[in-house]
């Protein structure tokens, strides 16, 4: 059986969480297929919110240890959808 994960991330401060984030991101590219980033901007402003949704390829023992050093970032919150086939 295949499975296939996608996970959400909510970072409350893009600014202040945006050096430890890339820093993980980079570290576990290797399981990370597609990555699209998300943040509210006008002609004044850039949100200092975002959202990353993340599809996982690769070991799920990757996935579980990816998860657990984001989750460790204070100011981010992780969902995840799973789907096997």
């Amino acid at each position: 059986m295949k499975e296939t994960r996608i996970l959400g991330l909510l970072i409350r401060d893009r600014i202040k969480e945006a050096g430890q984030t890339q820093k993980i991101l980079g570290k576990y590219a290797h399981v990370i297929s597609t990555r699209l980033g998300f943040h509210e901007l006008n002609d004044n402003a850039c949100s200092r919110a975002g959202i990353i949704l993340l599809q996982l390829t690769g070991h799920t023992e990757d996935w579980t240890n990816f998860e657990h050093e984001i989750s460790a970032i204070e100011g981010i919150e992780l969902q995840k959808m799973s789907f096997t086939y």
